[in-house]
């Protein structure tokens, strides 16, 4: 079966520093590890066999955020004074995490010629309970929130001047990766406006236009840009648009349905080095600008020695979602500052302004059952009794540094 196939990054919190690898999610806000945690399974040891569970009282640097916090929601369920409580409820069915707000250090390192480390102070939410696909392995060590709101780690960065209000990741097509705080664009990148909506904030923009190898045609649709969500869910008409005209142009046996696999368009692969040649797959957006997906497709092994190559779109209901697998082979910029998403095809070992700074990867090919909706730790906006965090200030200094950088690495995580 697919593994559910994310980013993620080895961060360091706390002093002495305690280091945690998180799912990195452009679909939700709150960064939280687990802590002192009683409602969900030990979570996998990291990589650098430091402790498992994210320990507030082991931090010199770590304080707890007070239930009279003017960005405490959830002032009426206050078990003391000195905690303010946090919920988080995700659209995976029952996914969701729960415990009390701290503040900590995240350490961050420069990108230039002589990295420094930073030590910036953060929000974070210390998990007592995880519920759904948190205890089914996806993000054991924890979740790393990018969206949009003022409570996620890019803006608070901003808020406190240390960055502009931007960054950008790279994701490599061999599991190398990496995301720069700070990093708003580059001269040959290919870029769109974001529609963001104020009620539900979402990275999404406009698309009004598909085009499946010699096949183009005009279409319009929002599509929200995710990293929590491994792979790309769309609606039709744009689903039953590209994977029938990725079919008609594909020189190979299709494979027979398969409960077990997601994917509706799949075919034999002799070995699960063997390929054969597959339509371009590029979406226009409202600006002209051309977004390529470089690997539409998953290799799943379905027995020893039998493989398919799978059309990794998933037939959603409702809801467009650009999932991690099409952002594979780009960098993708999140410009919150001047409400922009750019890319470009990238090498993640290389940076545009600086030298390459060495990255930590690892890849694993289990594969075990799974369903689709555990793919998608994708945050439920506004849900009830749900805290809905505000921002730790409302200024926002010059930045003081162009970029910052955290590494990441591709984990294949057999969900069950």
């Amino acid at each position: 079966m697919p593994p559910s196939s994310l980013h993620y990054a080895l961060v360091t919190v706390g002093t002495p520093g305690q280091t945690f690898m998180v799912a990195l999610d452009t679909g939700s806000d709150l960064f939280w590890l687990p802590c002192q945690c009683d409602g969900c399974t030990p979570p996998a040891t990291a990589a650098s066999g430091s402790a498992t569970f994210y320990i507030p009282g082991m931090s010199s640097t770590s304080k707890a955020v007070p239930c009279n916090s003017n960005f405490c929601d959830l002032q009426k369920e206050c078990s003391t004074a000195l905690q303010c409580p946090y919920k988080m409820v995700y659209v995976s069915a029952g996914t969701s995490s729960s415990g009390f707000l701290v503040e900590d250090v995240l350490y961050l390192s420069t990108e230039n010629a002589h990295p420094q480390i930073l030590k910036a102070q953060i929000m974070l939410g210390c998990g007592q309970t995880q519920t759904g696909s948190f205890l089914d392995a996806a993000a054991p060590n924890g979740l790393f929130g990018l969206g949009i709101d003022e409570v996620s780690v890019p803006s608070i960065l901003a808020q406190k001047g240390l960055t502009s209000n931007s960054f950008s990741m790279c994701f490599g097509r061999d599991g190398i990766g990496r995301i720069s705080f700070g990093d708003q664009e580059s001269s040959d990148q290919e870029e769109t406006p974001l529609d963001i909506n104020r009620q539900h904030p979402t990275y999404a923009i406009t698309i009004s236009g598909i085009t499946v190898g010699n096949k183009p045609t005009d279409m319009d649709f929002i599509t929200i840009f995710d990293t929590g969500t491994s792979f790309t869910y769309l609606a039709d008409p744009a689903y039953t648009y590209i994977t029938q005209s990725f079919h008609a142009q594909v020189q190979a046996n299709r494979h027979a349905a398969d409960s077990r696999i997601p994917f509706e368009y799949c075919y034999d692969l002799s070995s699960s080095e063997a390929r054969f040649p597959i339509p371009d797959i590029i979406l226009r957006t409202v600006t002209g600008s051309m977004f390529p997906v470089i690997d539409p497709g998953q290799v799943i092994s379905i027995q020893e020695h039998e493989y398919v190559y799978c059309l990794a779109i998933v037939k959603s209901m409702k809801l467009n979602i650009i999932g991690q697998n099409f952002m594979t082979g780009l960098r993708v910029v999140f410009d919150r500052e001047r409400k922009i998403l750019g890319w470009k095809k990238f090498n993640c070992y290389d940076t545009d302004s600086s030298n390459p700074l060495s990255i930590n990867s690892r890849n694993s090919s289990g594969f075990s059952p799974s369903t689709s909706e555990n793919y998608s730790p994708q945050e439920a906006r506004n849900p009830a009794g749900v805290s809905q965090l505000r921002p730790l200030n409302n200024s926002a200094p010059a930045a003081l540094y162009d970029s910052l950088l955290l590494m990441l690495i591709l984990v294949h995580l057999a969900v069950n």
